[in-house]
């Protein structure tokens, strides 16, 4: 039996449709509930699991406490240790005191942090440099499960995954797809020199679903991506492909955008669409024999497919 927590969200979906695809025996759990999901609530540090790790062999937790970039909390670090770290190490050790084999977290390649620069790569073992207090608190979490690991021997996977993308992403990944889809010009034809990694949401569920058995997964951390990096401007052009409206693309000087995110304070979200963040996947790909199922291009096509239908069924 596979517990799966946050079945409901956006990676958890593709999880249990892969999960349910290949037949495995789940308990998929979420804080409403749901069609073929059991309701859980909010989970927190005193939430009791026994009844929901009966006779399980892996939980998969993807449940969380996600970024976002206008927190409006007062302590944003205070709020996400209480799911990020709290939850999830009171739910490990639960899971090992009944005697669950393994437990697949999925975290955050900020962990590593916000930028590559020169071609590097973000590697597993590089020394953490977390990016703000969610990729903090996933780093938190990831230590805490390590000593409960050497503790117990409760096998820990740790997944950081870069960009997820794909049918009813949310943030930047779904405004790009709208004012693309709108025809709206977007300002960067000359961001052409970073690149970013990202990762399809079918392609990252098929990879939790390996690290919930594969024997040689156990204690690994694995940093994965889709078989191409590509740059801003590259990565728009191929989402209006998808979504048949060629992207309009404006070509303004990277530097100048730059300093006008900055002057309105929206450097953060300028970093994400004018910097590089590269991973090393070679690392999954050896050890487990991994490889995306899906290319890059056929990942955009299914992310594109609900907005492209909309639109094509309002001409």
């Amino acid at each position: 039996m596979i517990v799966l927590t946050g079945a409901s969200g956006f990676v958890g979906r593709s999880v249990h449709s892969a999960l349910m695809a290949a037949g495995k025996p789940t308990r998929a759990l979420s804080r409403e509930g749901g069609q073929g999901l059991m309701r859980i609530g909010s989970i927190t540090q005193v939430t009791n699991w026994s009844s929901l790790l009966k006779d399980a062999a892996c939980v998969i937790h993807l449940a969380a406490r996600v970024h976002v970039l206008d927190d409006r909390v007062g302590d944003p670090l205070s709020e996400f240790r209480k799911i990020n770290v709290d939850a999830t190490l009171a739910l490990a050790s639960q899971a090992a005191e009944a005697n669950v084999k393994r437990l697949v977290f999925v975290s955050a390649i900020k962990v590593n942090g916000a930028v590559t620069v020169g071609g590097r790569r973000f590697r597993g073992e590089d020394p953490p440099r977390p990016a703000g207090p969610y990729a903090l608190s996933k780093l938190e979490a990831e230590q805490g499960l390590r000593e409960l690991s050497n503790a117990t021997g409760i096998e820990i996977v740790i997944i950081r995954p870069p960009l997820v993308y794909g049918p009813y992403a949310k943030a930047n990944f779904a405004n790009l797809m709208k004012w693309i889809s709108l025809g709206i010009p977007l300002p960067f034809g000359a961001v052409t020199e970073n690149r970013r990694s990202l990762i399809a949401v079918e392609n990252l569920a098929d990879l939790i679903v390996q690290c919930a058995e594969h024997p040689r997964a156990a204690n690994e951390l694995f940093l994965a991506s889709d078989e191409e990096d590509l740059s801003t401007a590259e990565l728009i052009k191929r989402l209006g492909a998808a979504l048949g409206r060629p992207a309009r693309l404006l070509p303004i000087p990277v530097a100048m955008l730059d300093k006008a995110a900055a002057l309105v304070g929206k450097r953060e979200v300028a970093q994400r669409l004018l910097g590089s963040l590269q991973v090393d996947a070679d690392k999954v790909r050896d050890i487990l024999g991994w490889r995306p199922p899906l290319s890059t291009t056929e990942g955009l096509i299914r992310a594109a497919g609900p907005l492209r239908d909309s639109t094509d069924r309002t001409i």
